[in-house]
């Protein structure tokens, strides 16, 4: 279940899955390597800076060939 209050700039752990397109299992991994670190919210419903998202999700992004 998805946390209700949230402060603005931040992400849930489910929104932050949604936007970089993966699972709640790989949200994990990324925090476990280092590229990705908890910025509030509790251990059971962590939060994400949206800054910290949307640069990862860019990377993420594949590159159009012409």
């Amino acid at each position: 279940m998805e946390s209700q209050i949230i402060r603005p700039g931040h992400l849930t752990a489910h929104q932050t899955a949604r936007v970089l397109g993966i699972t709640l299992g790989g949200v994990r991994q990324l925090v476990r390597r280092g590229k990705l670190t908890r910025s509030g919210g509790t251990d059971r419903q962590p939060w994400y800076p949206a800054e910290t998202v949307a640069a990862l999700a860019a990377k993420r992004a594949p590159i159009k060939v012409a």
